[in-house]
């Protein structure tokens, strides 16, 4: 008899805890948070160039005539001695989220953006003459998504390709 009780307080036991697996396998499939992102590795489809006189950086990126319709952005990186001014002759480069400035048009396949210039000031007086510094300029390109009335936007979480180019030896 204590056997058939044992049993039966089991079985009570694992139905009332089936009934509870139901919500609780609920709550983990509804409320599930993700966050970060990802580089899609899916070829290069952009590319940067650089030129560099009077210790300004001219950066250039193309976008390959197989390439997606891209937003791009571009930031230097430099030590701490040394301070960067951006600009552009067109305007069509803004800083935004990020510290990245971005490029304000849709860069289709085949095209080049507006060059960016990083003008590099706060140079010790010691290097002046020197061919010497370290400024890093990093890109990424991200493929234009449309909203349902048809608006382009970036989705910067989901980035196509990245890049930089180092200016290691001031050419």
């Amino acid at each position: 008899m204590k056997k058939i009780n044992g049993l039966l307080a089991a079985a009570a036991v694992m139905l009332v805890l089936s009934v509870a697996i139901g919500s609780a396998w609920g709550y983990f499939t509804t409320f599930v948070e993700v966050r970060g992102g990802h580089t899609l590795r899916l070829g290069s489809k952009t590319e940067i160039e650089e030129d560099f006189s009077d210790w300004t950086k001219h950066v250039s990126i193309t976008s390959k005539p197989e390439s997606v319709p891209v937003y791009i952005r571009a930031k230097a990186f430099s030590g701490s001695g040394y301070d960067l001014i951006y600009s552009d002759a067109a305007g069509k480069w803004t800083l935004g989220e990020e510290d990245y400035y971005y490029y304000s048009d849709i860069l289709y396949g085949g095209q080049t953006a507006e060059e960016l210039l990083v003008k590099i000031e706060g140079i010790p007086k010691d290097m002046m003459d020197s061919d010497s510094f370290n400024v890093v300029v990093v890109y990424e390109s991200t493929p234009v998504l449309y909203r349902e009335d048809g608006t382009p936007y970036a989705d910067w979480n989901a980035v196509l390709d990245t890049g930089n180019a180092e200016g290691g030896d001031g050419r």
